[in-house]
């Protein structure tokens, strides 16, 4: 449960350290936070399944995040919108991996009942 402790953790910092981050960077954040969150995602449904490795967590969190703003930033620099392309596909993985996570605990708490 390494993701979900980092998420909370994350959470706690932002909330009590509050900062804001400029208009103009507005997209590259956005869509690194949805590679972060996908990647927090993907280790918790990685941990549920018994195959969470933390390298392949940490390379994907900082990796992704890295790589998405890096794509939204050459997006911005040629006039396409290419952050909508990253907001999709990370906010589909995201929606993924919820379901199963919540499929999951469903079928944990009726076969319990």
């Amino acid at each position: 449960m390494v993701p979900l402790l980092g998420l909370i953790i994350g959470l706690l910092i932002g909330i009590l350290i509050p900062y804001n981050i400029p208009k103009e960077y507005s997209n590259y954040a956005a869509v690194a936070i949805l590679a972060a969150l996908d990647s927090v995602f993907g280790g918790i449904v990685a941990s549920m399944n018994s195959k969470f490795k933390i390298k392949v967590f940490l390379s994907g969190f900082f990796g992704n995040s890295l790589l998405a703003a890096l794509l939204a930033y050459i997006g911005d620099r040629l006039g396409i919108q290419l952050h909508l392309a990253a907001v999709f596909a990370f906010g589909n993985r995201i929606f993924l991996n919820f379901g199963y996570i919540r499929r999951k605990l469903l079928e944990k708490n009726t076969e319990n009942s």
